[in-house]
């Protein structure tokens, strides 16, 4: 059988690439900083190269590192519920997750079948309340937020990019008041979204038009109720590709066809420690898995 590193020294690994610092792992671990630094040694010379880009108070996984994680944190999960079945104590799991309503509807619920095959026991507490990042620690243990970055005293990571869509009712592809190119945006109400408040300005200024005005702005705090506003004919929403295409919405229509990424995204954030507890580790690692490839 081949020669395996001490699953201490993987275990650190996995605790320092989940948190980004040597200190938060090493009191995940209960260890000092310096035991948790010399365990991140012994790996990365019992493999021959370094795992992570050293910064101040930071650690961030290069190739080879994220690398690594991929392939043995399903592994560690999969011995970690081997030794619950094992010695009687696999309970139950509850995640407490914030996620905004449309991501929740178009995206997660229908996700979450092939996650509860896998993991059984655990169960998830869906949370569409705004402030998500304000409440974490607080009843929410998790969340998925839509925005342009996270704070960087949270955990975070990118789920997805996106191109912005300008989407209306298909009876606006014709007639007198027919919107097909950006000057006709000016005879337009625009609807907004409240977590994408800058997604109209940001496309104005990438197709070369920045002063561009609509007639007039409506402004929504539910992205649901945006895409139905736009499918009854009240004006042009700006949302993000995805929204539109997972609406599976026969009245509406993409308006202006430019192509334009957008800054904004949805991310999945988690305190520094928060990768710590199980149940958020789970959806964490399949998250980022099997529903990214879905």
């Amino acid at each position: 059988m081949r020669r395996l590193p001490p699953l201490t020294a993987v275990e650190a690994f996995v605790q320092v690439a989940r948190l980004g610092s040597v200190k938060a792992a090493a009191e995940e671990l209960a260890l000092s900083s310096p035991a948790l630094s010399r365990r991140i040694q012994a790996l990365e010379r019992f493999l021959g190269r370094p795992l992570f880009a050293r910064r101040h108070q930071a650690m961030v996984l290069n190739s080879d590192g994220q690398m690594l994680l991929a392939r043995i944190a399903p592994a560690l999960d999969a011995l970690a519920v081997a030794i619950d079945a094992t010695t009687g104590e696999s309970e139950l799991l509850r995640l407490r997750l914030s996620v905004p309503q449309l991501f929740a509807s178009q995206r997660l619920l229908p996700g979450l079948p092939k996650l509860r095959q896998e993991h059984p026991q655990l169960h998830i507490d869906i949370d569409t309340q705004p402030h998500a990042l304000a409440r974490l620690g607080e009843g929410i243990d998790a969340a998925i937020v839509l925005g342009r970055e996270v704070d960087a005293t949270f955990y975070s990571r990118r789920i997805a990019h996106n191109n912005i869509a300008v989407v209306g009712s298909k009876s606006l592809l014709h007639g007198e008041n027919a919107i097909r190119s950006p000057a006709d945006i000016k005879r337009a109400t625009v609807l907004i979204h409240r977590d994408l408040p800058e997604l109209f300005n940001e496309w104005r200024d990438a197709i070369g038009e920045p002063e561009l005005e609509p007639a007039a702005f409506d402004r929504f705090d539910s992205g649901a109720v945006v895409l139905e506003a736009a499918a009854q004919g009240l004006g042009v929403a700006f949302m993000l590709e995805d929204h539109v295409e997972l609406s599976h919405d026969d009245r509406l229509a993409n308006l202006v066809q430019t192509k334009v990424q957008s800054s904004y995204s949805y991310w999945f954030a988690s305190r520094r420690t928060g990768l710590s507890n199980r149940a958020v580790r789970i959806f964490h690692d399949w998250l980022f898995g099997d529903f990214m490839r879905d």
